[in-house]
């Protein structure tokens, strides 16, 4: 999928690129300007290719057993208090067992469940 949106991408650029030619230029000028912006295009489209696959496969989040209270009061409804809990009831084995050691309710937990890792 992400190799089709950068083909897809690419595609138009070119097209573009093509379309602001002027009838004033030389072919060789084209050509030039052609090389250029093709250029240019190749570094882009390489840099939204690496975003995609760096947001396809981004699995860090603020681990549980590593984080400062700060980094803990910074996830969506866990304030201080909540934070130094966490903290306090180090280490974990997994993040659900925020809820199971009655750190957070499961309401709670599902709303930061996709932010928070465990790292041993």
């Amino acid at each position: 999928m992400a190799c089709r949106s950068l083909a897809l991408f690419l595609t138009a650029a070119v097209l573009i690129a093509l379309g602001a030619c002027s009838p004033n230029e030389t072919p060789d000028q084209i050509r030039e300007r052609t090389a250029r912006d093709t250029a240019t295009l190749k570094r882009d489209s390489k840099a939204v290719a690496e975003g995609i696959k760096d947001g396809l496969t981004d699995k860090k989040g603020v681990d549980l057993n590593h984080a400062s209270r700060g980094e803990l009061a910074a996830l969506p409804g866990v304030d201080d208090r909540t934070a130094d809990h966490i903290i306090a009831e180090r280490p974990y084995a997994n993040p659900h067992q925020l809820v199971s050691r009655h750190v957070l309710s499961e309401d709670e937990y599902s709303r930061i469940q996709d932010r928070v890792t465990v790292n041993h």
